[in-house]
């Protein structure tokens, strides 16, 4: 049995297109921490939400007939030395916006794979370029509600997408779950692959 420990309807999606049967399954995971290097804080990040869930389904939460194989993500946007998580508000969002208008940011997500307790993680990073936006455009972007339970206030298959120049790296680590790196580190915890 496969449980994704995560809310995002994006990463949900994602495993609904590839055809993966599963269920859901979140936990209250405390996300503070020192690391500044994206990758780093990705990977920690993503095993401490397969480890909760764990922690949660070994208590009785769920209710499952064989060992579950828990699946776990965080993305960040990182961009001039700023790791850009989800936005407070509309005036954050534009100020991240700002910051990703005619430039080229980084998209880490770190994903990880639990079982039996054990967490395994790797991270995927995409290079994406993005043309200049004048501030209006940021604004009304900002106000439309989109960019609010994104990393770096963006949705890069939504609204935003005709902003973007080009990306370098893997699409789906942009949209929150890195379909390829997940598929490797499923197989080398599993032994087998994803689909």
């Amino acid at each position: 049995m496969i449980v994704l420990a995560s809310a995002s309807p994006r990463r949900r999606d994602i495993l609904l297109e590839l055809g993966v049967n599963f269920s859901i399954l979140t936990a209250d995971t405390d996300e503070s921490s020192d690391l500044v290097d994206p990758q780093a804080l990705t990977r920690e990040l993503a095993e401490r939400k397969g480890l909760a869930v764990y922690e949660l389904l070994k208590a009785g939460e769920g209710s499952f007939s064989e060992e579950p194989i828990i699946i776990s993500a965080d993305t960040v946007v990182y961009a001039d030395g700023e790791i850009l998580g989800k936005p407070r508000d509309e005036a954050d969002a534009v100020r991240m916006l700002k910051k990703l208008s005619g430039g080229t940011h980084t998209v880490v997500s770190g994903v990880a794979v639990t079982v039996n307790g054990v967490s395994r993680s790797a991270a995927s990073v995409t290079e994406v370029r993005v043309d200049d936006i004048p501030e209006s455009e940021l604004v009304r972007y900002a106000k439309s509600g989109e960019p609010m339970d994104k990393a770096g206030a963006y949705a890069i298959q939504g609204r935003f997408s005709p902003w973007i120049r080009s990306i370098d790296g893997c699409y789906f680590n942009v949209v929150g779950l890195p379909v390829n790196c997940l598929n490797k580190l499923f197989f080398e915890c599993t032994g087998k692959y994803l689909v």
